[in-house]
């Protein structure tokens, strides 16, 4: 057992009330983290060896339900696609949720783990392409299971509603908005309080890290089509050429970020793709581009949408283009940004940095990165989303000395640090629920009420 591994079993007997009974409390306490742990593990790597796409998570829903369901927990499905909410009412007091996801990504894994997946499905462009967890939601599902596991055999220990959530199609920033469609705040209770955890290679395993205020930005993807007059490629005065017409709109549209933008206030538009013409000497009808945009605060993000179409518009108009452009904010691919509530985070990463001790909890920068988390806050919930490290503690710091790049979320390479990772992951979900649920006094522990 590692150290890090010691603390965690020290930090589940302090949260059952042993520890004050010395050796025999540390033990009992990690009789019981330890006896559960061997289940998590073939969980996590069953789900490992088994992901499922985004809107595809048929097998991976019914694992979460039927386990959840086991532990007693008041269990519905079908919630906004593949959706799973489960309830544990635990006499008056506040709601907490914890949400999970369960999609995987179209990556092919080359990490050469033994319970590598070698699952393949139908491609959206066509063929097959490999299925793999390779932003980490293996690595979230197990350690909301874990705690949902301590939890219920911890009910003396706290009152009020434990709500889970295991959200379906998170890549596609599509479900947690379909999941509030399909009244997951009306039918179910609203939370007082929304917690998650997210696998990052920016931390060792064994850490936990936090941002107040943004932590991931908002997102939209843009589609725009612009219109020409094809023709000849010899002649092309006969002609209204929409690549030229889009390469200058492709070098107009940076100068919202780098002109229009106040510097100060982070913000991305990017040109991921561009698609137009068929041959050398052929001018084509039309061009496509997609844009990602990325921003923080919200009347940032109404800017960069209202000057990408004002710059194409004009862009089209200054050619003599036969018709204004197409742009479309592709429905179903926008999320708002991630902004953990400052008072919650406060109150989080002090139980954290109790239970795991300053060296172990980080701050981490805003990333531009995005997660659809972010719909449970704007609904009005206070909610933080943590940062679980996942690298082997020795790899990272080797990196971080030779300034080596390890992989990263996405990565078709990305292969968490297992068992430190998840132990954390566990006890950190079980010590912020102790405390948001806490009791006022239990066997003497006097616990701070929300």
């Amino acid at each position: 057992m590692t150290m890090h591994f010691k603390h965690s079993v020290m930090m589940i007997a302090s949260l059952v009330g042993l520890a004050g009974n010395g050796a025999r409390g540390e033990e009992l306490s990690a009789k019981q983290l330890d006896s559960i742990y061997p289940e998590l593990d073939a969980f996590y790597i069953d789900l490992h060896r088994t992901p499922e796409l985004s809107g595809h998570e048929e097998k991976t829903s019914a694992k979460i339900a039927e386990r959840l369901r086991r532990l007693g927990y008041q269990v519905t499905t079908g919630v906004g696609g593949y959706g799973v909410v489960a309830l544990m009412r635990n006499g008056n007091g506040p709601t907490l949720l914890l949400r999970t996801e369960m999609d995987a990504l179209p990556v092919q894994e080359k990490t050469g783990l033994p319970y590598a997946s070698k699952i393949t499905a139908p491609g959206k462009e066509g063929g097959t392409v490999g299925v793999m967890h390779a932003c980490g939601h293996d690595i979230h599902m197990t350690s909301l299971m874990g705690s949902a596991t301590l939890l219920a055999k911890m009910k003396d220990r706290w009152q009020g509603t434990l709500f889970l959530i295991s959200q379906p199609a998170e890549e596609t920033v599509a479900a947690a908005e379909a999941m509030m469609k399909a009244g997951l705040f009306t039918k179910f209770p609203k939370p007082n309080f929304a917690i998650a955890l997210h696998d990052t290679h920016q931390l060792p395993a064994g850490k936990i890290g936090y941002t107040p205020g943004y932590a991931y930005a908002s997102m939209d993807a843009v589609s725009i089509t612009i219109f020409g007059r094809g023709g000849h490629g010899a002649y092309p005065h006969l002609t209204v050429d929409p690549i030229v017409i889009a390469a200058r709109t492709i070098l107009a549209l940076q100068t919202i970020v780098a002109r229009e933008n106040n510097p100060i206030d982070p913000a991305v538009v990017t040109v991921g793709s561009i698609r137009g013409g068929t041959k050398s000497n052929i001018i084509a009808d039309e061009v496509n581009l997609q844009l990602t945009v990325r921003s923080y605060k919200e009347e940032v993000r109404q800017h960069l949408l209202s000057a990408i179409e004002r710059i194409t518009k004009a862009e089209s108009a200054a050619a003599g283009a036969p018709k204004e452009p197409s742009i479309i904010r592709v429905p179903g691919e926008a999320t708002a940004a991630v902004y953990n509530d400052p008072a919650l985070t406060k109150r989080v990463v002090g139980v954290l940095t109790r239970e795991f001790g300053d060296s172990n909890v980080a701050e981490m920068a805003p990333t531009m990165g995005s997660e659809d988390f972010s719909v449970y806050g704007r609904a009005g919930v206070p909610a933080v989303m943590l940062g679980l490290g996942a690298v082997e503690p020795q790899k990272f710091e080797k990196a971080k000395a030779t300034g080596a790049t390890l992989p990263g979320l996405h990565s078709a390479e990305w292969a968490p640090d297992r068992e430190r990772t998840l132990r954390t992951g566990v006890s950190a979900l079980t010590a912020v629920a102790l405390d948001l649920l806490g009791k006022p006094k239990t066997q003497g522990r006097h616990v701070t009420r929300p």
